[in-house]
């Protein structure tokens, strides 16, 4: 049987839902394993934290206030995927340089936060 795996996808900010389009991409903020080299072998790894994120695009509606959404602080930004899984970033803020495409009404959005907590569907 088929799973349902991509395709439709809510965003919220603090309950208010966006108009979302296209690709949006989330980060659950694991640390980042990269290798350490030696002039004789890999030695081993070492971690770096990563910010966790919610990026991607929303359609500017005639009742969006954009304004409001660049200036987002302290938030939490709830992402319901197609696969039934959510992911919520807590304690976020706007964090991209909040571009906005005239020719389809699009604005480019990226979330920050302190945590992101996925959940499985």
């Amino acid at each position: 049987m088929a799973s349902r795996i991509g395709g439709t996808l809510f965003i919220a900010v603090n309950g208010v839902r966006l108009a979302v389009k296209g690709n949006w991409n989330l980060n659950p903020g694991r640390p980042k394993r990269e290798g350490v080299v030696g002039m004789d072998q890999v030695h081993g790894y070492k971690e770096t934290p990563q910010v966790p994120s919610i990026e991607g695009e929303a359609t500017v509606m005639p009742d969006t206030d954009v304004p409001a959404l660049l200036d987002v602080r302290e938030a939490t930004i709830t992402a319901e995927l197609a696969n039934g899984q959510t992911g919520v970033l807590r304690e976020a803020w706007q964090a991209g340089d909040g571009t906005y495409g005239t020719e389809e009404g699009n604005l480019a959005l990226r979330f920050e936060g302190l945590s992101m907590e996925m959940n499985p569907a």
